[in-house]
């Protein structure tokens, strides 16, 4: 009977959506419940791509799998909708964002349907929706309640193409990374979050997460929390100013002090006309204001700035003059926007120091020359020289000693300090949810009403965002205009919309109640499904997405809507599909493989199985289009196994006995530790042991229930012919006897003078004794033994016997 994998998915795929099979009930107490999560995609015009199916399809074989474990599974998809790219594809189209969103919306579920995946297809969101975007706005409107959503004026990287703000990681060497244009900083009131209140939960509550490591790494690097204290300098024209350092036990060493370019003094100093080199600073203050944070300190290798000629600072510590320069790698938004420079122990500051010929003055003796290089010593043991009081201190006690020091002076004291910056909420654009806020001269900044919930995108003509920077809603003059709700005058709607961060905060959320029209879900649903169980997605939404949604959590936590105080008990992370040639997939290069055809060619089953065949899951895997065969050929042979020969007996055969056992435990292991490659290759030596033992109905009936989360469609074709009764999808996960996967003999290999003469079969709990008999005893053996006297053996148990012979005398 031949394999029709076409017919065979469409029937399936049709079945288990008219049945609802996966759907899920929120409080069934008969069951414990698993809510297993796959990042939404964004519905671009491309449609699904490999780099999906991995992620989806190792989540998918989970939660089928726990179906079976007698889970009651949540396993949700929605669409992220809102966006640049959209927006972008409906200006030079001239189509409305929202058809080019329902189109490419249409088109992804398709897809998502086609790979048979067990979602619950009642729940899906779209972040576009009104009705979903609603709670967004509500949200915000909470976080405004608190005093977590501010309106402030700061620098932002802006693309000239594009005309939108663009964070940091989106500036690559000055230029746009999705248009290449170029990008320059320019001043802007914007709407902020201020996440910064959360920075060092986001760091503690880790600890209690299921996180691979790297993942937590990540969340703790771009968080930076470091420890230290605040010094204050004094300018020789009276002025204060404040640093932060990590080190003020090397304050003695401090030659030099650095402030950023915008610092707010050096426009005080200018208008007073304390610096006779005001041009030469205001033109270097035009090339820094050019570049992004990120160009500005990691990618800065070469180090410039410009020293201030008529300011001076002085050392706190012992009244000492030292020069002030200004340089690009120090930014306003980090500390106090102004540091001490100790070349002595610092490499940025020695090779600064070497380049503008400052003094370097060694605090923490090291043995090395620190005119020659910094001395940049790891540990705190190091002992303090040149320093005063702390000399003969170890770098660990001079700390203390110094910050008390500071003070009781009055001009220092201890701070901790966070490289995390607000979170910029605002775009100029306007495919976004719309910031619900009204501005009233009067009244200032006011919410609407929650019972106006959700405002609503305008139409426009255009999407163009304003020359000068501003959305296209700004020109929506009947939209703009409103009354205020706290004294009922004449008010302008805001007219920036949210990042497309923004839906994808809480997106989890909503999965376990998404009809519910009165709040974002109820509180049934909400302590029954909290939190998510198993998160799985790419590593390049484990710093931004991750953080953001863990804060949204809990605000949300703190104001008592939701029942956890962290949204995700467990995060792993993927690795990404590659061409052929191992190289990035990409429509230039021409490698890009389309799912669509993988499936017309081979079928669904084989996508999956190869999907999950391709290697370590965590790692980068190249595609290979003969592995997709082998993978196809691999499924042939269950098909044909199952079709063209004769199954007897309910129970496991006794041929195949132990190797069933073995495979069920084999595989059970890897799925939950995400080794599904391994756990195919499981299964397709079973397959073999099958062909060459033959097959009873109790052995084919356990290689689909463990086959089926990775090929579902043909399991349940075959799951049926069988007439085991009912779907394989729903039936319990076979168990195994420990006692049973314990091999009754093992095959050893014998060496004689170290090379290998022969193999041979001996019970797995023989002695040292009996294994060389039996090595002895083998014909090849004997007949090299012949002669000969038996000096040593050495017995390698499970895997090899080596016999070392000498002629007898």
């Amino acid at each position: 009977m031949k394999y029709d994998f076409t017919a065979i998915e469409k029937k399936w795929q049709t079945k288990w959506k008219e049945e609802k099979t996966f759907a899920c009930k929120t409080g069934d107490t008969s069951k414990p419940k698993f809510y297993g999560l796959v990042e939404f995609p964004y519905p671009s015009g491309n449609g699904l791509h490999v780099g999906h199916a991995r992620p989806y399809t190792a989540m998918d074989v989970v939660a089928r799998k726990k179906r079976m474990d007698g889970y009651n599974v949540l396993f949700p998809i929605g669409f992220d909708a809102f966006g640049l790219p959209t927006e972008n594809f409906a200006i030079k189209n001239h189509i409305h964002p929202a058809k080019v969103t329902h189109d490419n919306i249409a088109n992804f579920t398709k897809q998502l349907e086609m790979l048979g995946y067990s979602f619950d297809w009642d729940r899906v969101v779209n972040t576009t929706d009104p009705s979903y975007y609603k709670w967004t706005q509500w949200i915000f409107l909470q976080l405004w309640k608190k005093g977590l959503a501010y309106k402030t004026t700061m620098p932002v990287n802006w693309c000239t193409s594009c005309k939108c703000v663009l964070a940091n990681e989106e500036v690559v060497e000055g230029v746009c990374e999705r248009c290449g244009a170029p990008v320059i900083r320019k001043e802007k009131s914007q709407w902020m979050l201020k996440i910064t209140a959360y920075a060092q939960r986001l760091i503690d509550d880790l600890d209690d997460l299921d996180f691979i490591e790297r993942v937590k790494i990540q969340q703790k690097n771009w968080i930076g929390r470091s420890t230290g204290a605040e010094v204050t300098f004094k300018a020789t024209t009276g002025e204060d100013i404040v640093v932060y350092t990590t080190r003020p036990d090397t304050l003695f060493g401090a030659t030099y002090m650095v402030l950023s370019p915008e610092h707010e003094l050096i426009k005080g100093w200018m208008e007073a006309g304390k610096l006779a080199n005001a041009d030469e600073v205001a033109a270097y203050q035009k090339v820094a204001a050019s570049k992004s944070d990120l160009e500005r300190t990691e990618l800065n290798k070469e180090k410039t700035g410009v020293k201030l000629d008529g300011v001076r600072g002085v050392n706190p510590v012992n009244g000492k003059e030292i020069p002030i320069f200004i340089s690009d790698y120090v930014l306003a938004t980090y500390g106090t926007g102004a540091i001490m420079a100790v070349p002595a122990h610092d490499d940025r500051d020695w090779e600064f120091a070497k380049k503008f010929g400052c003094e370097i003055i060694e605090v923490v003796s090291g043995g090395e020359d620190v005119q020659q290089a910094a001395f940049t010593a790891k540990d705190d043991t190091g002992i303090m020289v040149n320093s005063n009081f702390l000399n003969g201190l170890t770098v660990k006690d001079a700390i203390p000693v110094i910050t008390k020091w500071l003070e009781e002076k009055g001009i220092g004291h201890a701070q901790v300090n966070y490289k995390l910056r607000d979170w910029v909420f605002s775009r100029q654009r306007y495919w976004g949810e719309p910031i619900p806020m009204v501005w009233c001269d009067k009244c200032g900044w006011q919410p609407i009403p929650e019972d106006q919930l959700p405002l609503l995108l305008p139409e426009v003509e255009s999407y163009e965002p304003t020359d000068d920077g501003e959305s296209p809603i700004s020109k929506m003059t009947d939209w703009v205009n409103t009354t205020c709700p706290c004294c009922g005058g004449p008010a302008k709607r805001e007219t920036d919309t949210m990042p497309q961060w923004a839906g994808s905060s809480w997106y989890f959320l909503r999965y376990m109640d998404p009809h519910n029209d009165k709040t974002l879900a109820s509180k049934e649903a909400l302590e029954y499904w909290s939190p998510v169980d198993w998160y799985n997605g790419g590593m390049e939404h484990t710093t931004l997405h991750l953080l953001y949604s863990r804060f949204w959590h809990k605000f949300l936590y703190d104001i008592g809507v939701v029942p956890t105080k962290e949204p995700y008990q467990k995060r792993t992370s993927h690795g990404m599909i590659l061409g052929e040639g191992g190289e990035k997939m990409s429509k230039s290069r021409g490698n890009v493989v389309n799912p669509n055809d993988i499936i017309e060619q081979y079928g669904a089953d084989t996508m999956r199985t190869y999907i999950m065949f391709i290697g370590d899951f965590e790692k980068a895997a190249a595609w290979s289009a003969n592995a997709v065969k082998g993978c196809k050929r691999f499924l042939d042979r269950v098909w044909n196994l199952a079709t063209e020969q004769e199954h007897v007996g309910d129970e496991y055969s006794k041929a195949n006995e132990a190797a069933v056992h073995k495979a069920i435990k084999k595989v059970s292991e890897d799925i939950e530790a995400m080794k599904f490659n391994t756990a195919i290759a499981a299964l397709m030596a079973l397959v073999n042991d099958f062909y060459a033992n033959g097959a009873s109905r109790g052995d084919m009936k356990a290689l689909l229930l463990m086959l089926s989360p990775f090929a579902p469609h043909m399991c349940e074709e075959l799951w049926e012919m069988a007439g085991y009764g009912g779907q394989v999808c729903l039936q319990p996960w076979p168990e195994y006897d420990a006692s049973k996967t314990v091999a009754a003999t093992v095959q050893m290999a014998v060496q004689v003078s170290g090379k290998v003469k022969a193999n041979i079969v001996v019970p797995a709990d023989a002695s040292d004794e009996d294994i060389v008999a039996a090595a002895l005893a083998d014909p090849k053996v004997a007949k090299l033994a012949e002669g000969m006297n038996l000096v040593k053996s050495i017995v390698v148990k499970g895997k090899l016997v080596s016999l070392i012979f000498k002629p007898q005398a």
